[in-house]
């Protein structure tokens, strides 16, 4: 663990009881940061190997999302996507019976507009508050504690849980529950947006004659300079792909921008091309590869060298 942001030396009425389920590449690091800090944290995962790593940073292991959840103050769920949460809390079996009335269930997964909106009902139902706070940073913010956070939800539970999420990055209020995840769509149709521009940039002057790296070197800290032409620009040149962020997770979240770019009755056609890239990537079987990848998609839609 990097040393945290937040002031370690916490008074004790601070310290929550924390579940945490899902504990994946952005999900481990969050929950050992929570635990730094020094909340109690009690973490479930479907695969249980998973948790032991985190059990040296004081996060004690779940048999069961209900164990994890057991009176807790907080649940936080970083889970793949918006069926396996629905699952995971709403189902038959699922966990918001379990979780104390009074307490807040904390969404930080990308999933639909409307599953947001449907699990705050069922959550208010309950007695249990709600906030939708999905993050983008990637598993270096999750490590670092620098997510963007965008949170959706009612004012007054946002500032009761600031201090915690500020714990996790840089937490923002967007409105009610819902808008976090309209923010991480819009989040992710600029990502997805300008990681397809970066890559045909840099093959544009890759053809042409210039020398890629320099042309990058040359653009940064002017008006195209950004942290995808940055960070994923020099993945791209290096062609080191592994995954700080999966394409299939990326196709994911642009789906699910297409779907409520439909409901809206929006005509989108940069994010539409965008997302339509990211499916053939897939298709191509590049889905594991990180989403700066794309640039292969582009090799072979123009005949140039993949491998």
């Amino acid at each position: 663990m990097q040393d945290s942001p937040v002031d370690k030396d916490r008074h004790l009425e601070d310290v929550q009881t924390v579940g945490f389920l899902g504990t994946g590449i952005m999900g481990a690091p969050m929950a050992a940061r929570l635990a730094d800090v020094g909340h109690h944290v009690r973490a479930w995962n479907r695969t249980p190997d998973k948790l032991a790593p985190l059990q040296a940073a004081g996060v004690v292991a779940a048999r069961s999302p209900e164990a994890a959840v057991h009176d807790a103050d907080v649940v936080i769920v970083m889970l793949s996507a918006g069926p396996v949460c629905d699952e995971i809390l709403l189902s038959e079996t699922g966990i918001i019976t379990a979780t104390r009335p009074g307490s807040c269930l904390i969404v930080m997964s990308s999933i639909p507009v409307d599953t947001a909106k449907g699990q705050a009902d069922a959550a208010n139902l309950h007695g249990v508050d709600y906030l939708d706070a999905p993050v983008s940073g990637g598993e270096r913010g999750a490590i670092e504690g620098t997510l963007a956070i965008m949170v959706g939800g009612e004012a007054s539970v946002f500032e009761r849980h600031r201090p915690l999420l500020a714990t996790l990055g840089r937490p923002t209020h967007v409105g009610p529950a819902g808008s976090g995840q309209l923010a991480k769509l819009a989040n992710q149709m600029i990502v997805a947006n300008t990681i397809a521009t970066v890559a045909e940039a840099l093959l544009l002057v890759e053809r042409g004659g210039a020398d890629p790296a320099q042309v990058r070197q040359a653009l940064m800290g002017g008006f195209a300079d950004s942290t995808i032409l940055d960070v994923h620009g020099r993945r791209m040149l290096e062609e080191s792909f592994l995954p700080g962020g999966a394409a299939k997770w990326q196709h994911k979240d642009t789906q699910t921008a297409m779907a409520q770019m439909a409901r809206l009755s929006l005509d989108l056609p940069m994010s539409r091309q965008a997302d339509a890239l990211f499916g053939d990537m897939l298709a191509n079987g590049d889905g594991e590869l990180d989403h700066s990848a794309l640039i292969r998609e582009l090799r072979r839609r123009n005949g140039m060298p993949v491998d």
